[in-house]
């Protein structure tokens, strides 16, 4: 399966230019899947508190304006997060996306954190809890928005359930990309799952310095590419028995006498 990840500008003249170069790379590459950046169609704004009501309808507006475009995409799958209200909830929603059955609310963000240039938990509520994976395309499809992603237990559980990949939409800073990249090769090592990430970048340095690098992992933690400025967008063909075959190996064999 051919699968897409990039990393996509916050300022808005570059992130328009970004979007049309992406969508001509992913028709090139006749890409399968494309994972895009955490809440990607707006600058990033829980840099800010407290929580502004004008802030977030512009935000969800700008969101709601972009979704529009989303088919310049097809015939991929597309998956990413937007902000969201569902049942009096402001909520961090991932979504999966394809051409047939357009738009399905697949996980809502769980692990908020609040602090200088995230202050996550002020602007929107936590999420369900429910981290159950899902169909896409034959391709079974575990998401971890951003923080997710440190709570390995789900990461085990996705592979327990046998899902080829983890989708990993994410806004994080340049000064700790080495830190978060650990998190990606442990979540594909205890999931035996292809893990996939696509990340915000600050060009120009806009706090909080969001630093881009996009990420495909293989089931062992081997890293197979990297987006950078100067490659902005990476596909890989990769094979999804390999995942398969991965969960009868170590460590994902052991069994944990806590499981369920």
């Amino acid at each position: 399966m051919k699968v897409t990840v990039c990393e996509l500008s916050q300022e808005e003249d570059d992130f328009r230019q970004e979007w049309n170069r992406l969508v001509e790379h992913v028709r090139s590459e006749e890409s399968e899947l494309v994972l895009l950046p955490e809440m990607i169609f707006n600058v990033w704004f829980a840099v800010q508190r407290p929580f502004q009501e004008k802030v977030w309808r512009d935000v969800m507006a700008s969101h709601d304006t972009w979704m529009e475009r989303i088919d310049e995409l097809a015939p991929a799958i597309v998956l990413g997060s937007r902000p969201v209200e569902r049942n009096g909830k402001r909520l961090n929603e991932a979504f999966v996306w394809n051409a047939q059955t357009g738009y399905r609310g697949a996980h809502t963000k769980y692990y908020l954190p609040d602090e200088a240039g995230f202050w996550e938990a002020s602007w929107y509520d936590r999420g369900s809890g429910d981290f159950t994976p899902f169909d896409a395309g034959g391709v079974k499809i575990g998401l971890m928005i951003c923080t997710d992603i440190w709570f390995f237990q789900h990461a085990r559980a996705y592979g327990q359930s046998g899902v080829h990949l983890i989708a990993h939409p994410r806004a994080t800073q340049r000064v700790n990309l080495d830190k978060w990249l650990v998190a990606g090769r442990a979540a594909s090592v205890v999931s035996g799952a292809f893990c996939i990430s696509s990340n915000h970048v600050s060009p120009r340095g806009t706090h909080p310095e969001l630093g881009g690098m996009g990420w495909i992992i293989a089931p062992d933690g081997d890293v197979l590419g990297l987006t950078s400025r100067q490659e902005p967008f990476i596909t890989r063909d990769i094979d999804l028995g390999l995942a398969d075959r991965a969960k009868k190996t170590y460590p994902r064999y052991i069994v944990d006498d806590t499981d369920g």
